[in-house]
């Protein structure tokens, strides 16, 4: 099982509503924490927990800058995670015993 742990931490990020919701956002680019709270109507905490996941699963990149936290989206993440499901949906060709 431990292969798919790293695995599981993508498809915790996008099975929640209000993370595809905060993805949506981040694709215009980065926002601060702040940006992003407002209109999720969420608390500081409840972005902060949302955002540890989204974080650990290398979707989303964060950087702080003073007191404030910034997101944006991560290109070898979503690559990583497009890959992911590719590998996990495409047939294995050879297995299956079919020559290519």
């Amino acid at each position: 099982m431990e292969p798919y742990q790293k695995s599981a931490k993508v498809f915790k990020a996008l099975c929640d509503p209000k993370r595809l919701a905060i993805l949506e956002q981040l694709r215009s680019g980065e926002k601060c924490a702040c940006v992003l709270q407002a209109p999720m109507d969420l608390t500081q905490s409840g972005l902060s927990y949302h955002m540890k996941i989204l974080c650990d699963s290398g979707i989303v990149d964060s950087r702080q800058e003073g007191k404030w936290m910034y997101y944006r989206l991560s290109e070898i993440g979503r690559d990583k995670a497009v890959k992911l499901l590719l590998s996990l949906t495409t047939p294995d060709v050879e297995k299956a015993g079919d020559p290519l």
